[in-house]
């Protein structure tokens, strides 16, 4: 049985990082964990483009957008959805989740969710770079990872006989 997965070597791959304006105090720790993932795995910072969107909903459509282009190997996507006083933030936060989700299968590029969806602020802290992690950092490396493995798949396709 030949088993295959996508290795952690970023040299010579793009990413698209999407940061979402609203609640840009995690969004700003998730993309330095995102961008500080990447280079730490090969990943010229010259590799990594920064496209900001106002806030979580309106991510699906730059995601298209970016993968219109084909330039990119995998697209990132950060922000932040905090649970308000009332259920605005499924809305918003499912939404978001099925048009990423789509844009991936669609365009056949990875498409990381590194949207947080969390009850209060001190939530969204702890998983920007706190004690829960830096779930930027982990969006990062499942694009670079899957990214990768896609690459894999492709070299299998080409050498067919």
């Amino acid at each position: 049985m030949r088993t295959f997965q996508g290795d952690m070597i970023g040299s010579g791959l793009r990413f698209a990082i999407i940061g979402s304006r609203f609640n840009e105090l995690i969004t700003g720790k998730l993309i330095q964990g995102a961008t500080d993932t990447l280079a730490r795995h090969g990943v010229s910072f010259t590799d990594m483009d920064l496209f900001w969107a106002p806030g979580a909903w309106e991510q699906p459509v730059v995601a298209k957008e970016i993968a219109l282009t084909g330039k990119y190997d995998a697209i990132i996507c950060l922000g932040a959805v905090i649970r308000g006083e009332t259920t605005h933030h499924e809305y918003v936060a499912g939404e978001a989740a099925k048009g990423l989700a789509h844009i991936g299968l669609e365009h056949r590029v990875p498409v990381a969710f590194g949207i947080l969806t969390c009850d209060n602020l001190e939530q969204a802290l702890m998983r920007s770079g706190s004690k829960a992690g830096n779930k930027g950092a982990e969006a990062a490396l499942a694009a670079l990872e899957t990214a990768n493995l896609i690459k894999e798949i492709h070299s299998l396709e080409a050498n067919k006989d």
